[in-house]
């Protein structure tokens, strides 16, 4: 008898009495779809072929796997054989989302992340995996790394949801951990999806079995884990950054999904760019133009109307027209940067998008020479989002004018990057003076000794040591308020100096 091989379970046919069978698939073969076959021949080429049952489909659709006993196992003659066709999938009624169905089962077959996967790939590859978070945009990775860990790994992979599980289920997940590790020596990678979700009690938990190694953590999320992930849990795993993809790589995964089938090339251009770096976006913009009858530009704009005007290949690229705007408003040019509003209004940008490049541009840009600019954008972005389209352009239109025709003063701005520059290069001690005095025992390592309250003194000012070294930050000019600003601090600090 021949060495049996693996073989693994690629899709599922239904029998028409309530039963389904798998579909198996070889290693060495192209992927292929079984169909229109009478019950009695699968069954018998099933019975006869594969070692053991017919498998069932379970709630859960989960993957089942099995050996051939036969490297060179076929199915019978008369079941049909073909590759899978996207456009032909257009009649079938049982088929999961093109974008799982596409979803890559190894590493040669992951598109992007190219920063992370020189070293992440080489761990998964060795099974060398550590305690990690995948942080990023949807669509970006983050679930199809889990699962091409997976698919690789020689540990027991668990995989669950943090808005659907709670202690009781981490506690069955750590008891079947220590056994497989007592009885089998296996290791146990536990992925938590929506990390973000779990509280504070539901994360502590996770704590003495991350530390010790008897569970591997990997959890994803899309929120920044410093805000959302206790401090005791971060120290004890590496943050993952994802990148959003690019539009070249939106773009090879959409021809990977079409597998040859024809396209119109400025569609695929269009759908990248719309997706704005999120694969999944881009594969269910996919399938609907295949259902629709064909991948292109009419098609399209079809579904979508005018909001693919501003991706064509011919028209102004998507940032192009963002920086325009931003550009626009800090160059005191009204006009251009209600041009610019409309432009993106017209094209379906999204009102969170254009809102926060106006809060940025009147902090930024305008800053200190008139502080009420911030005040007036923040609160258009909140009206905006308040009352929504097509009454947001007014709301919006107001605080660009506002914002173009405002002085202008960057020196916040530079203030703040050259601290940050000096903090990652400088480690200074805070003045003994300044620190807390709040918990018990400050007093014994000399904290608050010798701080001038400045409410105490004439106009609430007095000159005493705040920064550890001499620098100058803020630097701010003599426009707009900014001018009011600059002479009270120097009023403070060139009198109390002389």
């Amino acid at each position: 008898m021949k060495a049996s091989t693996r073989i693994w379970v690629s899709d599922f046919i239904g029998l028409g009495d309530g039963r389904i069978v798998a579909v198996l698939l070889q290693g060495n073969t192209n992927r292929r779809s079984l169909k229109s076959c009478a019950n009695r021949q699968i069954e018998h080429s099933f019975n006869n072929n594969f070692r053991g049952d017919i498998f069932k489909r379970d709630g859960h659709d989960k993957i089942n796997r099995g050996l051939c006993a036969n490297r060179n196992w076929n199915v019978a003659d008369d079941i049909m054989k073909r590759e899978i066709n996207l456009f032909e999938m257009a009649g079938d009624t049982d088929f999961q989302p093109l974008a799982e169905k596409m979803r890559p089962q190894n590493l040669s077959d992951f598109v992007g992340q190219e920063k992370i996967m020189r070293v992440l790939g080489k761990m998964i590859a060795e099974n060398r995996l550590m305690s990690m978070i995948f942080y990023g945009a949807p669509g970006t990775g983050k679930t199809t790394l889990a699962k091409i860990i997976a698919n690789t790994t020689q540990s027991n992979f668990v995989k669950i949801n943090a808005a659907l599980s709670g202690i009781k289920d981490l506690r069955e997940i750590v008891k079947d951990a220590d056994d497989l590790k007592n009885f089998y020596s296996r290791r146990t990678i536990l992925f938590i999806d929506e990390i973000h979700r779990f509280n504070k009690s539901q994360q502590d938990f996770l704590l003495p079995y991350v530390e010790d190694g008897r569970l591997i953590l990997i959890g994803a999320t899309t929120e920044n884990p410093f805000f959302e992930v206790n401090p005791a849990l971060l120290s004890r795993v590496k943050i993952i950054r994802l990148e959003k993809l690019t539009a070249a790589e939106i773009k090879k995964i959409l021809q990977r999904a079409l597998n040859g089938e024809s396209a119109e090339e400025s569609a695929l251009e269009i759908i990248a760019e719309f997706a704005d770096g999120d694969a999944r976006v881009a594969l269910n913009i996919l399938e609907q133009l295949i259902f629709s009858g064909g991948v292109s530009v009419e098609n399209l704009r079809e579904i979508f109307g005018e909001k693919t005007r501003r991706y064509d290949k011919g028209g102004d690229n998507h940032y192009d027209t963002a920086s325009a705007f931003i550009k626009s408003m800090r160059g005191s040019d009204a006009d251009a940067a209600i041009f610019y509003l409309a432009k993106m209004i017209d094209g379906g940008e999204d009102l969170n998008f254009i809102a926060r490049r106006i809060v940025i541009c009147a902090a930024e840009d305008v800053g200190n020479a008139d502080p009420r600019a911030l005040i007036l954008a923040n609160a258009a972005a909140q009206a905006a989002q308040f009352v929504g389209l097509p009454e947001a352009r007014i709301i919006l239109a107001q605080a660009v004018t506002y914002i173009a025709g405002a002085p202008k003063s960057n020196a916040a701005y530079l203030a703040i990057d050259a601290a940050l520059a000096d903090v990652k290069k400088i480690d200074a001690e805070i003045p003994k003076h300044l620190r807390d005095t709040h918990y018990k025992g400050a007093n014994f390592f000399g904290n608050g000794e010798g701080y001038k309250y400045p409410h105490d003194f004439p106009e609430h000012f007095v000159k005493q040591q705040y920064l550890p070294f001499q620098k100058n930050y803020y630097q701010p000019t003599e426009i707009g308020y900014e001018a009011e600003i600059k002479k009270a601090l120097q009023r403070h600090w060139r009198e109390s100096a002389d």
